[in-house]
């Protein structure tokens, strides 16, 4: 499997400096002290976390209903990542992953099984272990 890249750099000190980051062929953006702990205009790093994570679970998810006879027409997830203080150091403490999907033929209670299992299977998932709090709320659709 190839090997993942990205390079961040990163300019004066953190209240008025400033830093980019690049990851892949076509992911780009800006970081400031503002665009990460204020809601400023802007990226951060949790917003890049929260995007990897619900690609990865939205794949790990489609391949595991997939393997179980239950193929796909669209899995959407989004997450949330929670940044918050934590003995004095930014931390994150919760991260809330919300997916859907069509899967002609399943029932709504072996979705969220699967759900589940590909929550506890997502390899971005495994990484974030270390998060204290991981919810998970998933909903079939009909048709």
């Amino acid at each position: 499997m190839p090997v993942s890249k990205a390079n961040a750099i990163w300019n004066g000190d953190i209240p008025s400096g400033s830093g980019t980051f690049t990851a892949g062929d076509s992911i780009t953006g800006g970081v400031t002290s503002k665009s990460r702990f204020e809601g400023g205009p802007g990226s951060n790093p949790e917003q890049l976390i929260a995007a990897a994570h619900a690609s990865c679970f939205s794949m790990a998810f489609a391949g595991a209903l997939a393997d179980a006879g239950y193929p796909a027409e669209s899995i959407e997830t989004a997450a949330s990542v929670t940044l918050r203080p934590v003995d004095g150091a930014p931390t994150i403490t919760k991260i809330e992953l919300v997916t859907s999907g069509r899967v002609p033929g399943i029932q709504a209670d072996r979705f969220g099984e699967i759900a589940a299992s590909a929550k506890a299977t997502c390899p971005v998932g495994r990484a974030l272990a270390g998060v204290p709090e991981v919810t998970l709320l998933a909903t079939l659709l009909e048709g």
